[in-house]
């Protein structure tokens, strides 16, 4: 009789196929009404109905000339560049982390772990202070994209260095890369201190504003070259979910059904390494974005890699997006950096996550 009532005194619990379509279909929607706040919220308010006009017309699916030609201006040359670039950089280091976790067996892992943002970071911070003197007879054409190129050749740099440290006998270690990745963070940490301490004041403003992230440079001749280092990881990763479902049952037993562990390692650092080298060159260092969505996939409908990957790539593009509109929304006409709005989040939420795993006896959190 108590099961009977209890039957009745609730719905019945989803299947969890149908919770995971309802997130997806979820976060889908959520998504493109965060594009649409993001595209039309800012110093110029652009109604909903006019965004979709303006970006129809843009599209050249119709010459009805119903939107201004300044609201045109506005939204296809300023605000939609950063829109795509928040939303692309959140997915990337969402699903990067994603994907990390999974390769290390460690849901404490991020996209910084191995070394890749901190690589950046020293690569973008000597160019900042010495650019001057390095690239004094560069053509003032180039002079915009040296800056995210070094930064992206410097997280690609440490992260095949790392990588380089942890592989022997055809094998790569994971203890030892996670090992060789603090290294490095720490070796890049003290080049970026004795940086700061060279620089002037308009190099320390500079390398506080990118190292706490933005989007606010976003444009079409700088993001589309790098559109290609942040879409691939996004399509390819996804389809390593199988793969990083067995790797967690260790590297041995996925040896023994037919998995080339090897291989997917290489594959999945090299993508991870790509997409958080190519976020952290156009926006900046983004904290918690890796660590903390994955997370929030995985307490709603479980670690399923197969399902975890685009799940956390559609949230973290949400996501960022919606932190950007709080950073140049909250304090007009400035501008918050968007590091620090994404720390304000995530570290209460990692926080929160510390204290529920003590509550319910200590061990991994999960």
């Amino acid at each position: 009789m108590a099961l009977l009532s209890l039957s009745f005194s609730r719905p019945a619990l989803r299947s969890l196929p149908e919770r995971r379509r309802l997130l997806m279909t979820g976060l889908l929607l959520g998504l493109l009404a965060v594009v649409l706040m993001s595209l039309g919220i800012g110093a110029v308010r652009i109604p909903a109905g006019e965004v979709v006009a303006a970006l129809v017309e843009g599209l050249g699916l119709s010459s009805a000339g119903s939107v201004p030609e300044q609201v045109q201006l506005v939204l296809l040359h300023i605000r939609l560049p950063r829109t795509l670039l928040a939303a692309l950089a959140g997915a990337g280091l969402a699903v990067s982390g994603a994907a990390l976790q999974g390769l290390f067996r460690n849901p404490l892992a991020d996209p910084g772990l191995i070394g890749v943002s901190s690589g950046a970071a020293l690569a973008a911070a000597t160019t900042i202070v010495f650019g001057g003197t390095l690239f004094a007879g560069v053509p003032p054409a180039v002079l915009p994209y040296l800056l995210p190129l070094g930064a992206f050749g410097g997280g690609l740099l440490a992260v095949l260095l790392a990588y380089r440290l942890a592989s022997g006998h055809g094998q790569t270690d994971v203890a030892t890369l996670l090992l060789a990745g603090v290294a490095l963070n720490a070796i890049a940490g003290a080049g970026i201190g004795l940086l700061i301490f060279a620089s002037d004041d308009q190099q320390l403003r500079d390398l506080n504003f990118w190292m706490l992230g933005s989007v606010a440079g976003a444009n079409w001749s700088a993001l589309l070259p790098a559109l290609a280092f942040l879409v691939l990881p996004l399509l390819a990763l996804p389809f390593m979910g199988r793969a990083l479902n067995v790797l967690l049952l260790g590297e041995t037993e996925a040896e023994h059904l037919g998995f080339r562990v090897e291989r997917t390692k290489k594959a999945v650092l090299l993508l991870a390494a790509l997409a958080t080298g190519a976020a952290v060159a156009l926006c900046g260092i983004i904290g918690f974005v890796g660590l903390v969505v994955p997370h929030l996939v995985r307490l709603a409908v479980g670690p399923d890699h197969r399902f975890l990957l685009p799940a956390s790539a559609v949230l973290g593009a949400a996501l960022l997006l919606l932190a950007d509109l709080l950073a140049r929304t909250l304090v007009l006409p400035a501008e918050l950096p968007i590091g620090i709005v994404t720390s304000c989040v995530g570290g209460p939420f990692f926080l929160w996550m510390l204290l529920r795993q003590r509550a319910r006896g200590g061990g991994a959190l999960c």
